[in-house]
């Protein structure tokens, strides 16, 4: 067996699991799980058309790379969204079944084992899937702790300040997600320029997560993308590869649809890598996805569905909760305000007196630096119906 299989940590979700062992939940209240970021919203019907319509791709065996039409799609929704010149479909965009295999099978293509314990800079709270990605690559996670908490004004998401120069000089990747799970805070341009400066310093890649990049609150001012960064600051793509997905934006989290674009010299070694991986995305998944890309009208409604949760459910929080409404995506990243209360208590409060189910901050973290970023917060995914969140708000407010 891989030995590093065994540096792999339990999934935030098998964490709960053993943390509500044993515990009944109210059965004076209908359950509501606010736990997990999967989209609840429908899917939209245009999606479940194309995808209905295009079964008989069923009988092809897809290739690697997508169909040109996909491809072309992607890079003219990239060039709507971002205003970024027309990337190639052929070089430099890459359709994957779902971000989440993506993120994790990019680190086994950039590490390199050969040189002296490369590290993979992760932040702190974080998806999971970067640390495991790290272990399973054969290199060490740093974490970059970010407090969002501790000063509002201060938007750093990762502030590589505090990175030594020896770990910074066998830094072979970084992963940024911004919006942030959980957080939901953005990049600002300064950040890029600065994480920029560094990739060029060092030679490290930037993998930049940004699957929650089409859940924001102001349709006039949608979140800063990487490759949005790098073309404001005149670069090109060097060493940047940026990860999006269909789940979050057009409510298909189980069709596995989304791609990777950027760096083409990047681009063509992870393309060999997953004509050997095996990821190739159905044919039938591939015609929903144009589908998908090509429309707007879905993914600007899905917005005001989450807009109008996160306007009226935060205000009902804030007696019990440190809250405020994110830049983006679709959590609450709440502080909880009785400093004797732990995260794994209050959400086993939750569970048992009130039937809600959320995430302790604390297992999105890790120890890091001194200190578990995630500690006294939970993380609350406002995936749920308008009512059943504004139910879960009330009764958290009624009860403490």
């Amino acid at each position: 067996m891989n030995p590093n299989l065994n540096l792999l940590q339990p999934y935030p979700f098998q964490r709960l699991r053993d943390l509500f062992k044993g515990i009944t939940p109210n059965a004076g209240y209908t359950p509501i799980n606010l736990s997990i970021g999967e989209p609840k919203h429908e899917t939209p019907q245009l999606i479940k058309d194309a995808l209905v319509n295009h079964l008989t791709g069923l009988a092809n065996y897809p290739t690697t790379i997508g169909s040109i039409e996909l491809r072309s799609a992607i890079s003219n929704w990239i060039t709507r969204r971002y205003q970024v010149p027309t990337l190639s479909p052929e070089k430099a965009i890459l359709p994957v079944t779902g971000s989440r295999e993506a993120l994790f099978a990019f680190a086994q293509v950039i590490i390199d084992k050969t040189k002296t314990d490369p590290v993979v800079i992760s932040p702190n709270p974080f998806y999971q899937i970067y640390e495991g990605a790290a272990f399973l690559a054969g290199a060490t996670p740093y974490f970059l702790n970010t407090l969002p908490h501790q000063d509002p004004n201060h938007h750093h998401v990762m502030d590589f300040t505090s990175v030594p120069t020896d770990v910074l000089a066998r830094t072979q990747l970084v992963y940024i997600c911004s919006p942030g799970n959980p957080s939901g805070k953005v990049m600002s341009l300064d950040q890029w320029r600065n994480i920029f400066s560094l990739s060029d310093q060092y030679n490290f890649v930037i993998a930049a997560d940004e699957c929650y990049s089409e859940i924001y609150f102001d349709e006039k001012s949608p979140p800063l993308g990487a490759l949005q960064a790098a073309h404001l600051l005149g670069r090109d793509y060097k060493n940047l590869v940026v990860f999006s997905s269909l789940s979050k934006r057009s409510n298909v989290p189980g069709m596995r649809s989304g791609f990777v674009a950027g760096d083409e010299k990047i681009i063509e070694s992870f393309t060999l890598y997953r004509t050997y991986h095996g990821c190739a995305m159905n044919p039938a998944v591939q015609a929903a996805s144009i589908a998908a890309w090509d429309d707007e009208a879905h993914v600007i409604e899905n917005r005001r569905l989450y807009a109008a949760k996160f306007k009226d459910v935060t205000p009902l929080l804030t007696k019990v909760l440190d809250v405020t409404v994110p830049d983006a995506a679709f959590y609450l990243w709440a502080k909880i305000n009785d400093p004797s209360i732990s995260d794994t208590d209050f959400a086993v409060k939750l569970y048992r007196d009130l039937n809600i189910t959320v995430l302790p901050g604390s297992f999105l973290a890790r120890d890091a630096h001194g200190v578990n970023p995630g500690k006294n917060f939970i993380r609350m995914a406002l995936v749920a119906s308008y009512d059943e969140c504004i139910e879960a708000a009330n009764r958290i407010s009624a009860h403490f």
